[in-house]
């Protein structure tokens, strides 16, 4: 029994730690881009690329990526990961050129798109009785928090101490240990029932949305009425409808459609895709604001943008239990109200802003978007039978992912626009933060008329997500709640 108890002990400390290093490097870059910037002589468009190349294929690929593990083994999906994403951050930080870097980002996406996934699934195959795997998903779930409110902080350090390959370098002792360590401790264990993978609908969605993306990203640049971007953005709606068709005539899609009927699901999804974007979208330009518009160093602008990360990590844990109280409207109404305030706010900083008027702005977008997402994903579970609830998890995961995508691209084209106008730096960065606040404000509009009363439920059954994303069992769904906008 003992032995038994310190091998779960053990299992359960090697995926924390890969998950730990999937959430690291979804904040620890952006404190890394004016470096980058600077090093590979690249523009806005550049930093656009670092950032989507890995956020496109984790979002396209998180649902292929726990039907992966169930069918062909979560032990080797998972090392299958860990091995892929510490390679792609090797070739990240020794990429002599722009282009070596967006390649070894998009190899990093499909490593994560494995990990995060296969080590959830692993945990609730490790932990059949449900009391003791809820407290287990709590503690993967609090070191994603960890990970979160590290990346800008360690970000900041290494950068400062080493320039931008260190923030990449750092993942390869961690991956040796966790590849050495689950060869060891790792037992296989899978679904037999598990359903076909997705092939045609997983390569129509990331052909659709990098369509989409690339019109985006490099629309600014090349002239919005350029042969290549018109081309790209009719491509981009020609294989989404194709995708459309597609899943739904297939058996066992990746993307079950029938799912949107339900209007819980599809208000708290739409609502999701306003997260991502807005939180995304806008934490792309926090370490850019605080170091080309108030000259600040890169460590210093990693601190600086510690107060939002913080927020979300504190808040998080506490964001099912109001919803479970107040009810789902009332609380992501709230929370998508105060994110997009203080957004607003953020857009009328400028370089002569003290820091004492600043980080509190930071923090309500932390607070506001901590209330959203946990609620959100814990509504569209409650939406669909207990049997999809890893489902429903996945793909709530999943729309945060293409919100942020676009967040992205979409706000990164706003500051390229304003500047193009010739306006300054600091005037589209402002006309970045006040368009995301727009369209968060506008969510929780939306919210609040269409987001159904009810408070999120209690459920007896276990469930997870294929997705990484941890759902409640014994207690309200989403309580332990995802920490960030990895």
């Amino acid at each position: 029994m003992t032995a038994h108890r310190t091998n779960r002990g053990m299992l359960l400390a090697v995926a924390c730690v890969g998950q730990f290093m999937v959430l690291l490097d979804s904040t620890i870059v952006g404190a890394a881009l004016p470096d980058m910037q600077w090093r590979l002589h690249t523009e806005l468009t550049g930093l656009q690329w670092i950032v989507d190349a890995y956020v496109l294929l984790v979002a396209m690929l998180l649902l292929s990526g726990g039907v992966f593990a169930d069918r062909f083994g979560r032990r080797r999906v998972f090392l299958a990961g860990v091995v892929v994403f510490t390679a792609a951050s090797v070739l990240c930080a020794v990429a002599p050129s722009l282009g070596w870097l967006i390649a070894g980002r998009v190899a990093q996406g499909v490593g994560a798109a494995a990990l995060s996934p296969a080590s959830l699934a692993l945990l609730a195959a490790a932990y059949p009785v449900p009391q003791e795997r809820v407290k287990a998903i709590g503690l993967w779930a609090g070191f994603s928090g960890i990970g979160l409110a590290a990346g800008p902080l360690a970000g900041g350090v290494l950068v400062d101490a080493f320039g931008w390959p260190a923030i990449f370098l750092v993942n390869a002792p961690i991956g040796v240990v966790l590849l050495l360590a689950g060869l060891r401790l790792l037992e296989e264990s899978r679904n037999p029932g598990a359903p076909a993978i997705d092939v045609p609908g997983t390569v129509l969605s990331v052909l659709g949305v990098g369509a989409l993306t690339y019109g985006l990203i490099e629309g600014g640049s090349r002239g919005w009425t350029s042969p290549v971007i018109v081309g790209a953005f009719a491509a981009a709606v020609v294989i989404l409808a194709v995708f459309v068709v597609v899943e739904g005539r297939r058996a066992a899609p990746m993307l079950p459609l029938r799912l949107f009927r339900q209007r819980l699901f599809t208000v708290s999804n739409t609502a999701m895709v306003v997260v991502g974007f807005a939180l995304m979208g806008s934490s792309f330009f926090f370490s850019q604001f605080f170091v080309y518009v108030q000259g600040t160093s890169i460590l210093v602008a990693g601190l600086r943008t510690l107060p939002a990360t913080l927020a979300m990590v504190v808040v998080s844990p506490f964001a099912g239990r109001f919803a479970a109280r107040y009810g789902f409207r009332i609380v992501v109404t709230a929370g998508l109200a105060l994110a997009g305030t203080g957004l607003l706010t953020l857009g009328f900083t400028h370089a002569d802003t003290g820091y004492g008027n600043v980080w509190w702005r930071l923090a309500v977008v932390g607070i506001g978007f901590a209330l959203t997402m946990s609620p959100l994903t814990g509504a569209a579970i409650q939406a669909v039978s207990p049997q999809e609830g890893g489902l429903a998890s996945g793909v709530s995961s999943t729309t945060r992912q293409i919100g942020a995508v676009l967040g992205v691209a979409v706000l990164g084209a706003v500051v390229r626009t304003r500047e193009a106008g010739g306006a300054s730096f600091e005037s589209g960065l402002d006309s970045a933060f006040v368009v995301a606040g727009v369209v968060t404000l506008a969510g929780a509009v939306f919210t609040g008329l269409w987001l159904v009363r009810s408070r999120l439920a209690e459920v007896s059954a276990p469930r997870t997500s294929p997705a990484g994303a941890p759902t409640g069992e014994g207690r309200p769904v989403g309580a332990g709640g995802e920490t960030g906008p990895a």
